[in-house]
């Protein structure tokens, strides 16, 4: 490969690689380059170390011909024979390149290049790609040319790990942030603070249906189990109600305690009020059967757990709140205050579900009337009602 030709490769990465809307094409992209600029690459992969609370890394790989293939691991791979074994699990932990050629009979240590040279690889090599915060993340090249990788081809692979390195630390900061973002905020929220609304006064009015929970006796609870096992039942419990809210369209704003604070957003992305409140009640009868179903070995017993929700729908205020440099994207607004309300009543009557008139009158369902209901703050009563089938299962 000649110099000119290896600087326009690293001056398209450093200008960002405008062309490349994704990863995955931008990746392509590259090694296509590289390719038509004459080195000898069959297969290369990136593997980018992630923060996030499950994902210990996504990996990109790129196959001649056959495009780019992407994917994950948590972090079980760590505790894998796989990954003990492995030449990435050096470059990690070392920051050192491993190479591999077919002729190096100390590279059957890792059974990785075992299975390529099967394929027919001859040369490979890791190297690893540092960001400007100390990480290590790594590359690994592949050859099925005779002979394996030349001095030439090596260095060529050790000069774009620089510009490499740098837009893919830039491409992973950007999703960090939005993963990070997704994690504490929901994802509606976080796109919306990516994209600049991010003042105090920022907000929007919508129409959604409210999910307002917590967990029956976890007073109680917490203070008769030590602080780890409560920590420890809180995420089994959120568990039960998180990916319900997701599949059927909802976004967790807040963990409160043992509360938990959800929005269904209603418009015409989504569809109507009866179109989301019905997968809201999904969501709500999901939950019920999972927290049902949750039993939590604590020395010689068996917890089980009850909970309540109340389903409210109305207009509400979302976005940013709070005092000086600290805000919190959240949603007020009465219709919240008197889900708040709703939710407590739940525990009086013995209810999992509740449900306001509103939301009631929105989801068609087989309700049941629980009676008009003082609700401080408010001027006048509230009707309540509940599931039929939880009438049912009280009278029996």
């Amino acid at each position: 490969m000649n110099s000119s030709e290896l600087q326009r490769i690293c001056n398209w990465l450093i200008d960002g690689a405008w062309a490349a809307q994704e990863p995955a094409v931008g990746i392509a992209h590259f090694c296509e380059r590289l390719v038509a600029a004459g080195l000898p690459l069959t297969r290369f992969g990136i593997f980018i170390r992630t923060l996030h609370p499950e994902v210990f890394g996504r990996n990109f790989i790129w196959r001649q011909g056959q495009g780019v293939e992407i994917g994950s691991v948590d972090f079980e791979i760590l505790d894998t024979p796989q990954f003990a074994r492995s030449p990435l699990r050096v470059v990690f932990e070392q920051g050192i390149e491993v190479r591999g050629r077919a002729s190096d009979a100390n590279s059957k240590r890792f059974p990785f290049l075992e299975d390529m040279r099967a394929e027919g690889a001859t040369d490979y090599i890791a190297v690893p790609v540092p960001f400007l915060d100390g990480s290590i993340h790594a590359t690994s090249w592949i050859t099925q040319q005779p002979g394996g990788f030349s001095d030439d081809d090596i260095a060529v692979i050790r000069t774009v790990i620089a510009p490499l390195a740098r837009i893919s630390e830039i491409i992973t900061m950007r999703r960090t942030a939005e993963m990070l973002l997704d994690t504490y905020v929901g994802n509606r929220a976080g796109a919306r603070i990516l994209g600049g609304q991010i003042r105090r006064g920022h907000n929007d009015t919508m129409q959604a249906a409210i999910w307002l929970s917590d967990l029956r006796g976890f007073t109680a609870l917490s203070d008769r189990l030590p602080p780890e096992t409560v920590v420890q039942i809180l995420n089994h419990y959120f568990d039960c109600q998180v990916a319900a809210i997701r599949d059927h369209g909802g976004e967790v704003l807040k963990f409160m305690g043992d509360g938990l604070l959800a929005v269904f957003p209603i418009d015409e992305y989504v569809g109507d009020a009866a179109h989301v409140c019905a997968g809201v009640l999904e969501a709500a009868r999901e939950s019920r059967a999972s927290v049902e179903a949750l039993a939590v070995p604590v020395g010689d017993a068996v917890e089980r757990f009850r909970f309540g929700v109340a389903l409210h729908v109305g207009n509400i205020l979302y976005g940013n709140i709070g005092g000086g440099n600290r805000l919190d994207f959240t949603c007020i607004g009465p219709a919240v205050n008197l889900a708040a309300r709703l939710e407590k009543i739940t525990g009086r009557l013995g209810r999992t579900v509740v449900a306001s008139e509103g939301f009631a009158n929105a989801c068609r369902h087989d309700w049941h009337e629980l009676g008009e209901f003082p609700i401080a703050g408010f001027s006048r009563a509230q009707r309540v009602y509940g599931l039929a089938e939880e009438t049912q299962a009280l009278v029996g």
